[in-house]
């Protein structure tokens, strides 16, 4: 059942991905838009309030809207109208997933390609330097590069590069320690 939620979350997602980028190429501001769902990407990750909001059934499709119009005040009037859309519709719980797909359209249609790496801990500066020349260097193209944390990982990196996936983390590594163990 879960796969099929996130499933569907994620053809929602590509959906109003796919109709915002087209929209932002039309009105030519496919940057500033850009520039818009990351910084709703951060406040997302970063607080757990904004988190509630968008994926609790608790908040109204009213309040939802309410509140994300006034947390979008400074965001450009499509990215509010879309964040808007999505509550009224009662599909906010797509955001994150929309703002994913959206910049890797954009990354597409600048040539270059998405990644992300996923962490214990947050990435130094001088570390997301590092890895992104190494990612280009093995694919030979520019690489647009999202970091997040996931604390459970313990340690390590995983890294995701279109649908390819290097699970370096220590979680991974215990499992497979943990397996390896019970066969023996």
């Amino acid at each position: 059942m879960a796969g099929k939620m996130t499933m569907a979350g994620s053809e929602v997602a590509q959906r109003y991905a796919s109709a915002f980028f087209d929209l932002a190429q039309e009105e030519g501001k496919l940057d500033a838009l850009e520039s818009d769902l990351t910084a709703i990407g951060k406040a997302i990750e970063e607080s757990d309030e904004l988190k509630s909001l968008i994926a609790s059934p608790v908040y109204s499709r009213a309040e939802k809207e309410s509140a994300i119009t006034a947390i979008l005040a400074n965001a450009d009037p499509l990215t509010r109208n879309l964040a808007a859309l999505m509550a009224g519709n009662g599909r906010l719980f797509a955001l994150p997933g929309v703002i994913v797909a959206f910049r890797q359209l954009a990354a597409e249609a600048r040539g270059e390609v998405s990644a992300e790496a996923v962490s214990a801990v947050k990435l130094s500066d001088d570390q997301q330097k590092r890895l992104r020349a190494e990612i280009e260097a093995s694919i030979g193209k520019a690489v647009n590069l999202q970091t997040r944390v996931d604390e459970t990982l313990l340690g390590g990196l995983i890294v995701k590069v279109g649908s390819k996936m290097v699970d370096s983390s220590l979680r991974t590594k215990l499992t497979r320690l943990k397996m390896a163990m019970k066969e023996a």
